[in-house]
C-alpha cells in the first residue's frame, strides 16, 4: 500500500480507468461476435458491423485502442463479414 497521497490518488485514479476500459473492451468483442452471427445469418448483417465498427471507432477515440489496433480490427471485421456474405 502507497504512504505518498499522491500514489494513492494515482491508484484510485487506475482502479477506475481500468474498470471503465475493461467493459468498453467487454462490450466491444460482444458486437464483433454479434455482427459475424449476423453476417454469417444474413440478417441485419450491415446494421451488426456499422454498431461494431462504431464501438471499434468509440475505443480508439477514448485511448482504450490505439488508432492502428482500431483500423485493424476494422479491416479484418469487414473482410470476414464480406466473406461470409459472398
Amino acid at each position: 500500500m502507497a504512504n505518498i497521497k499522491s500514489q494513492i490518488k494515482r491508484n484510485r485514479q487506475t482502479e477506475v480507468r481500468r474498470v471503465r476500459n475493461r467493459a468498453v473492451r467487454t462490450e466491444l468483442k460482444t458486437r464483433v461476435k454479434n455482427a459475424l452471427q449476423a453476417a454469417e445469418a444474413g440478417e441485419n448483417a450491415p446494421e451488426a458491423t456499422a454498431i461494431a465498427m462504431s464501438r471499434i471507432d468509440r475505443a480508439a477515440n477514448r485511448g482504450v485502442l490505439h488508432r492502428n489496433t482500431a483500423a485493424r480490427r476494422k479491416a479484418r471485421l469487414q473482410k470476414r463479414v464480406n466473406a461470409s456474405q459472398g
